[in-house]
């Protein structure tokens, strides 16, 4: 296979999307991301994969702790989703014009949240919600795998998970 052919199956591999919560000095951040798995029943523990530039990533490593949101398939959630999909700094992606670099996106301001006992964000229209203490980061190549152990969390409403399939989106990181 070409790397074309590899980047066009990996691009189409079906990813569930949440919004992860964290937050730094009492800033509460919420971002996108595709690339989380649950790898242990005993201890309950996820795998969260994140840009090594990731402002997320920066206030996990400070915190040591982070909230997983899940949306429900269906328009409304997608287009909340939607509204995470920007990087916190608008320069992170190469080509925007000099205002669209200079932008800041609080992607939770506006968005009806609560916050854990721990400060962490949960999105009122979550279908389900975990809190996760970090065990554990492991450099991985242009990402880090943050290892969290779940130590909260609750079903909301049973529903369809929103997906990547779902959406048509690709990689959201």
């Amino acid at each position: 296979m070409s790397d074309e052919e590899i980047a066009r199956v990996m691009d189409g591999m079906p990813y569930g999307l949440y919004i992860i919560g964290s937050t730094l000095e009492g800033d509460v951040n919420g971002m996108m991301a595709d690339w989380l798995m649950q790898v242990s029943f005993q201890p309950r523990l996820v795998a969260l994969a994140l840009e090594k530039n990731a402002r997320t990533l920066r206030n996990i490593r400070a915190t040591r702790a982070f909230t997983v949101n899940a949306l429900s398939q269906d328009r409304d959630s997608m287009e909340l989703a939607a509204k995470f999909a920007q990087p916190y700094y608008g320069a992170k992606i190469k080509g925007r014009t000099r205002t669209a670099a200079e932008e800041i996106h609080h992607k939770l301001a506006g968005i009806k949240h609560a916050t854990t006992a721990g400060g962490r964000p949960v999105l009122d229209s979550a279908m389900a919600w975990l809190e996760c203490e970090v065990e554990d980061f492991v450099e991985t190549g242009d990402h880090t795998l943050v290892i969290g152990r779940v130590i909260a969390g609750r079903l909301v409403r049973d529903a369809e998970p929103l997906t990547s399939s779902y959406t048509g989106w690709n990689y959201s990181g």
